[in-house]
Order: structure tokens, then C-alpha cells, then sequence
């Protein structure tokens, strides 16, 4: 691990590590593999009591910020005695008491006691800001940024974006030096929202083929006709209700009794074991096994073993949808035949009838037939996988996204850079 006080760039995030955003820590991997000097600012401790080897790779200093201000109170009186006297902190009270006008509540107050702490602690030496989600990260980093006189930018990706307010949507980005997000679908709500719309860029995670598992040269020929042998169809995703588990259980209960199948889940969530009950409802749960989180060589161990990889995205009812789910990409790349929806950015990557099969979000009878379609024709599969591995490795360039923003973030902090970056988006030529 660094030394704080080599850092140049301070990377606010909502939790470090976590096993559900391989995508950030990929990314921090990248820019530190291209010298930036990073240390990480995690809002809360981490939950998960396993880590992906990318997490070893990543050797910035990692500082955590009282999540609740009322557990260290001696911490955030001494920050706040310190960054009072800072030039900025008047603008930065001002700009949160505008705010909370709108927001009262303990959560906004919090992001502000959250700031003084960064503001407070972080080394002289910094010269940028940099936050991953642009709903609470980026709170806390515009106000410490304010409070330092520094440039901030930041990353926007999926539930940050549908589930935060719109006046402080504008706000931010009418704050914020440049903003990456993930999607095209994305873009097009951010660019609503601000009139200089060179401050924003798509950049599309991709993935650090480099350091994954290479995918199986063949796979198994089931096509769900042996008891012994049944197809596999895989689920990798958080248990919250925008990957549509509800829909995908209904799917599988649909499918018809002559079919040998099993069903695979990795992830954990919020709505907790209620999958189980429901499967067990429905009459399925001997063919249903869930894992819970796993670490990452876990996870490609069930790519490789499995057959089909399901994602039943939807709308959640509070308006939270996808990004773009690393997950396809990861399955694609292991050349695993999608099923997934028509939601949100998804058709960016899958395209129908090419490198999987989509059906409409919230429509189990569409994801069975998908599911038959694919479990009892493995050339079909064979000619998808093939497909979603060619389109991850060139039309989805990881190292194109990670240099533009080890540029972006390397640039000195007075260097006004965002007003010259053409909204485009980052990717290898197909």
C-alpha cells in the first residue's frame, strides 16, 4: 500500500471493497497501472467478507469516513474546526444549506459532516476529486471539493441516475468538471439535464481481458433431454428488484416438464431468501441452487460450468433500472449463450437473434420460451457464445476507457480541461 501523502487523486466511494462493482476496482487497477497516484475515500466499511483478486492488485491507501457522523463525534468536530478556517468553507455551507432547503434530511446532513472529514484529512498534495455514482459520493465530494478549491469529477451509471432527484442532477452537473457514464441510455437522460454537454462522455466499462480466466474452448452439448445431465442456466446479480428474479422464477416454472434443467444463482441483496420461498411456491426449488455472493474465481468457475446466463432486467417500481451489467459482458466473454430484456441499455450490448435473445422486461412467458429455445439447441448456444465473445473484445475496449480517464484525471488542476472534450463515446472499432 502507498503512502497518503504520494496521492495526487481522491476516489470517494460509496463502499470499499464490494463484491457487486468489480467494474470500479478494474478501473482503479487501470489508472494506477498508468501511474496516478490514488487514495481512496470509502463512505462506508465493507460488508463483504470475501474479495476478488482485483482488489489485491489495487494498492492505494484506503481512508474510511464516518458513516454515521454520531459514531466518531470527536472526528467530525475536529475536521469541522479545521476546514471552518478553510477559504472555500463558506461557499461549501452555503451551497449545503441550499440544499438541505430542499432535502431535509439527516442523510444530506450527514453528507456534508462526511465532507468536512475528507476536506479535513486529505493530503496537501491532491489535486483532484474524483467520485464513482453521482448520487452520495458525489455529495459528499462536491461539498469537500468546494470546501478545498479543488476540481472534481465523477462516474454515473445506473440507480444514481433514475432514483436521484432532478434539481440535483442539474446541480451537480452544472458543478462538476467533466462526468462519465456507461451507457448511451444513460447519456441521453444526463444530456436533459445540462446545457454544456460537453462535460459529459460515455465510456463504456469493458473488461480487463487480461487479467480474466480465458473462456472454455467448447462447451457441453446438452440440450436437456438426459435427467442426468440437465441443462445449466445461470443467474449472477444483486437480489434487488431491478434484475427481475420474480419474472425469471415465473420463467422457469413455465418450462415444459420433459425438459431436464437446473437453475444457478450468485448474489445476495436485500430482498434476502424470499427467491427461495417463492421458488418453493412455485415448485421448483429442487432444481434451484443458490450460492450467495461469491468471489470473482467463483463466479467464472459457474460461467464456465453452465449452459445459458439469464438477466430479467426490469424497472423497479422506485424507477431504478441497469447500466450496463458487467455480468453479459463476463458471460459473453466466456462464450455463454444471453438471455436478458429489452431494458434500459441492455440492447447495447445484446442484440437480438445475433448474440442472445431478448424478451420484453416483465414477461415471463417471453423468457421461457427464450430459455427452451436456447436449452434444447446447442449450436444455437455455440453460435451466440461465439458472437457475444467477438463483440466484447471489439467493440467494448477497456483500455481506451481507462486511458481517456487516466488523461482526464492526470491533467494539472487548473487546466479547465471539460469545455474541450467532445461527447463521444469510447470503444475499440468494430
Amino acid at each position: 500500500m502507498t503512502d497518503p501523502n504520494d496521492a495526487r487523486i481522491a476516489v470517494v466511494v460509496k463502499c470499499w471493497p464490494r463484491l457487486s462493482e468489480t467494474f470500479i476496482a478494474q478501473e482503479m487497477a487501470g489508472l494506477e497501472a498508468r501511474g496516478l497516484k490514488l487514495v481512496i475515500y470509502s463512505l462506508r466499511l465493507p460488508t463483504d467478507p470475501a474479495t476478488h483478486p482485483v482488489h489485491a492488485r489495487v494498492k492505494a491507501p484506503i481512508v474510511y469516513v464516518p458513516e454515521y457522523l454520531k459514531n466518531e463525534p470527536l472526528r467530525v468536530l475536529r475536521s469541522w474546526w479545521k476546514v471552518r478556517k478553510l477559504p472555500g468553507y463558506r461557499a461549501a455551507r452555503a451551497r449545503f444549506l441550499h440544499d438541505f432547503v430542499r432535502d431535509r434530511t439527516p442523510n444530506r446532513a450527514r453528507r456534508f459532516g462526511q465532507a468536512m472529514v475528507l476536506a479535513a484529512e486529505m493530503p496537501e498534495g491532491i489535486e483532484r476529486m474524483y467520485a464513482h455514482f453521482i448520487h452520495t459520493p458525489a455529495s459528499a465530494t462536491r461539498y469537500a471539493a468546494l470546501m478545498r478549491g479543488l476540481p472534481w469529477s465523477a462516474s454515473a451509471h445506473a440507480k444514481d441516475i433514475w432514483t436521484s432527484q432532478e434539481w440535483e442532477l442539474r446541480t451537480k452537473l452544472g458543478d462538476i468538471d467533466w462526468l462519465i457514464t456507461c451507457t448511451r441510455f444513460a447519456l441521453g437522460r444526463l444530456k436533459e439535464l445540462v446545457s454544456n454537454h460537453n462535460r459529459l462522455r460515455l465510456v463504456y466499462h469493458g473488461l480487463d481481458l487480461a487479467n480474466l480466466p480465458a473462456p472454455p474452448a467448447e462447451r457441453p452439448r446438452r440440450d436437456g433431454s438426459d435427467p442426468t445431465d440437465p441443462v445449466v442456466i445461470l443467474s449472477v446479480g444483486r437480489r434487488v428488484a431491478k434484475k427481475g428474479y420474480d419474472d425469471l422464477l415465473a420463467a422457469l416454472a413455465r418450462l415444459p416438464r420433459d425438459l431436464n434443467w437446473r437453475f444457478e444463482h450468485i448474489g445476495a441483496g436485500v430482498l434476502g431468501d424470499s427467491f427461495e420461498h417463492t421458488a418453493q411456491q412455485l415448485g421448483i426449488a429442487d432444481r434451484c441452487v443458490w450460492h450467495g455472493a461469491r468471489p470473482q474465481a467463483e463466479v467464472f468457475a459457474a460461467y464456465q460450468r453452465a449452459d445459458i446466463f439469464v438477466l430479467a432486467s426490469k424497472t423497479a417500481d422506485d424507477g431504478d433500472r441497469e447500466g450496463m451489467p458487467n455480468v453479459l459482458q463476463e458471460a459473453g466473454y466466456q462464450r455463454m449463450a444471453l438471455v436478458s430484456t429489452r431494458s434500459a441499455a441492455i440492447g447495447e450490448f445484446i442484440a437480438d437473434q445475433e448474440n442472445g435473445l431478448l424478451a420484453d422486461p416483465g414477461s415471463p412467458p417471453q423468457l421461457a420460451a427464450a430459455l427452451e429455445r436456447l436449452a434444447r439447441d446447442p449450436e444455437l448456444r455455440a453460435r451466440f457464445g461465439a458472437r457475444a465473445n467477438e463483440i466484447v473484445r471489439t467493440r467494448f475496449s477497456f483500455e481506451a476507457g481507462v486511458d481517456w480517464i487516466a488523461h482526464s484525471l492526470g491533467q494539472q488542476a487548473n487546466s479547465n480541461l471539460a469545455p474541450q472534450i467532445e461527447v463521444a463515446e469510447v470503444r475499440a472499432a468494430e
